[in-house]
């Protein structure tokens, strides 16, 4: 019988490995609340993006991601977990409830994932023109499947120009878009700060010859011979509805399939705007012949190692439990 001391640890650390997910400029939107024995995943609205996000899509495809290090961290530990989505429909923000089961054996399988966790960041910089092998993508494929969401390969250069295309023309609608460009510039950090997306980690400079349109945090200018790869891998994972609740599945799915891909040496990298723009998503959906709309682009491949970007201490991420008042 594990102690409620030990409950504590675990679910301390299944939240200490929650924060390390990925998310949207690097604005980490969640926050957590912990119970004898479970966990209690909130939005967070303060920092959802009211122009590239008006519907905190992207706050749950977050925050989906979150939940699920949680859940890898309590089976790296030995426990089995319930995962309830939106437990409470009187509250939005409460998007998900963990609760602890019954001790139950690591597989290797949880001990991977669990490693890949502190691995796992973000690499917009260039990969190599090296290919990933059939099996590597059959198992990120399988990864979205196993959490009931598809991933769709963009193979051949007719369908990688068709997605690039809508990259383009998303990112040049959405930088038009009043309030994007000071919004995206309020989330770049000059400094060490545990939030946001540092100069040197946002990638070089976009440049015209890029075949998909990058985001431009302000880095610098890339070496010469430092080109983005030509044959880019590049997939769209997605969701078999478009419910907030298909949002928060969506997030837990990528997060399998970015720590799948850190296992098997892969970096990543994620795209959101023909995502953002409605009509861009719906082209895109249709272009997949899918029946509901895509979450979000992933890239990856073999490259250099780089740094992981920081993340806030878990005491701004806890919230207290509520004040329960007892009548006289």
């Amino acid at each position: 019988m594990m102690t409620p001391s030990a409950r504590q640890t675990a679910l301390h650390t299944a939240v200490s490995a929650a924060v390390r997910a990925p998310s949207v400029h690097n604005t980490q939107p969640w926050r957590f609340r912990l119970g004898a024995d479970t966990i209690g995943v909130y939005a967070d609205p303060d920092r959802r993006l009211p122009i590239a996000d008006p519907d905190g899509r992207a706050l749950r495809l977050s925050c989906g991601a979150a939940i699920f290090n949680a859940r890898v961290a309590l089976a790296h530990l030995g426990w089995s977990a319930e995962t309830t989505l939106q437990p409470d429909a009187a509250d939005p923000l409460h998007l998900a409830e963990i609760r602890l089961t019954a001790p139950h054996p690591a597989t290797p399988g949880d001990q991977e994932l669990f490693t890949a966790i502190g691995r796992r960041h973000s690499n917009r910089g260039p990969f190599m023109d090296t290919a990933v092998p059939m099996d590597v993508r059959a198992r990120l494929v399988a990864a979205a499947r196993a959490e009931g969401c598809w991933l769709d390969l963009i193979l051949g250069p007719v369908a990688q120009h068709m997605v690039a295309e809508l990259v383009d023309t998303a990112d040049r609608l959405l930088r038009a878009t009043p309030g994007y460009g000071a919004e995206l510039a309020s989330w770049i950090r000059e400094r060490p700060s545990p939030d946001g997306v540092p100069r040197d980690a946002g990638g070089p400079t976009p440049e015209p010859q890029d075949l998909l349109t990058r985001r431009d945090f302000g880095g610098a200018p890339r070496a010469p011979g430092r080109d983005y790869e030509s044959d880019p891998f590049v997939a769209v994972l997605g969701a078999y509805g478009h419910a907030p609740h298909d949002d928060l599945q969506a997030g837990q799915a990528l997060q399998r399939v970015l720590l799948t891909a850190t296992a098997c040496g892969l970096a990543t990298s994620l795209m959101s705007q023909p995502v953002d723009v409605p009509a861009i998503r719906e082209q895109l959906r249709l272009g997949l012949h899918r029946g509901a709309p895509p979450q979000i682009l992933l890239r990856a491949g073999y490259a250099v190692a780089t740094g992981t970007t920081a993340r806030r201490p878990l005491a701004d991420v806890l919230a207290p439990m509520p004040t329960v008042t007892r009548g006289t």
